[in-house]
């Protein structure tokens, strides 16, 4: 097993306000976006121009579902209910949680002047230590970013791809991580604590659920756009909980450490300032948590270009310095 590491990292100042970067992605966004209708959502590759790599995304149809666990589930917590009905839009997901291998071209390079969308997003700033603790890199999760850096990558992302990409919320994840049906066998789905040999593993070597996403259970946990509150009784719409606070927020899937009660769509996770415990500065770094060896992320896009005022808000929450 894998012990925690003293970290020293290097602050840099909360971002200034961008909507006015927004605004221009906004606009490229929209003029690449060219799916129209639920019928136009096909599975595709969004190339990153300048690499070999791309983001794999699968499509997701809206619908409704029951969000939450029933009280007889194995291994159910209080916080998973009470269930109720949620209604969600058409979406498309990554099929993969993101690798080292896109997220370390988001932290230790820009796009040298050919993309300036992309170059004026924030960059977290260079850690001390190699990152992936010695666990790999080619092909594997990227672990230990804060909510903040993720919801940065995504903003990245979308100027270097053109589409708009941004965190799940936790609805959308459940539902996906459902995909309309049971639960697959942890053994051929998840990498978890009985058979991970104590680190996480490559991306994709499990079997997909029904929608065609690996690694939705185990591996490394997923963080979601949403800030972990209880759930409100009653039936919602595309419900997404927005930050008001450092913490917690709601991270979920369950992770390469963890046993086979915490690999289940419906299983909940706050986050917590321990998470960067031995990061030694005041205040906190607002990029790693150097204690999460376990936590990655995965991006939705969404049918629907949302507008300016809504991708600022989900790119920008303003409330990544830890109190």
């Amino acid at each position: 097993m894998i012990t925690g590491i003293l970290l020293c990292l290097a602050l840099v100042e909360p971002p200034q306000d961008d909507a006015k970067l927004v605004e221009s992605l906004r606009r490229r966004i929209v003029e690449h976006s060219s799916e129209k209708s639920p019928a136009a959502m096909k599975p595709y590759k969004d190339a990153l121009p300048g690499t070999d790599l791309a983001v794999e995304m699968a499509p997701i149809p809206g619908g409704t579902f029951i969000m939450g666990t029933p009280e007889n589930e194995p291994g159910r917590k209080p916080d998973e209910g009470p269930q109720h009905k949620v209604t969600l839009e058409p979406f498309w997901m990554s099929r993969y949680e993101v690798t080292w291998d896109l997220y370390r071209l988001f932290q230790f390079s820009k796009a040298e002047g050919r993309d300036p969308d992309a170059d004026a997003v924030s960059h977290p700033t260079r850690p001390y230590v190699e990152m992936s603790f010695g666990m790999g890199i080619n092909g594997y999760p990227a672990i230990s970013m804060t909510h903040h850096a993720a919801n940065k990558f995504a903003q990245w992302l979308s100027a270097r791809t053109g589409h708009f990409y941004r965190l799940p919320t936790e609805a959308e994840w459940e539902y996906a991580c459902r995909a309309g049906g049971a639960q697959e066998n942890l053994e051929v789905s998840a990498w978890f604590k009985t058979n991970s040999s104590g680190k996480y593993q490559k991306v994709g070597a499990k079997k997909p659920n029904a929608w065609g996403l690996y690694d939705m259970l185990g591996n490394v946990m997923e963080w979601t756009l949403d800030q972990y509150e209880p759930y409100q009784a009653g039936p919602a719409k595309s419900p997404w909980v927005k930050s008001t606070r450092p913490y917690p927020h709601a991270v979920r899937g369950g992770s390469w450490s963890d046993g086979p009660e915490k690999l289940r769509c419906g299983a909940r996770v706050p986050s917590d300032v321990s998470w960067k415990m031995q990061d030694p500065q005041l205040p906190k770094s607002i990029w790693y948590h150097t204690e999460a060896l376990w936590l990655g992320f995965r991006l939705v896009r969404p049918l629907r270009v949302p507008s300016v005022v809504e991708m600022n808000s989900y790119w920008n929450n303003g409330v990544e310095v830890d109190p």
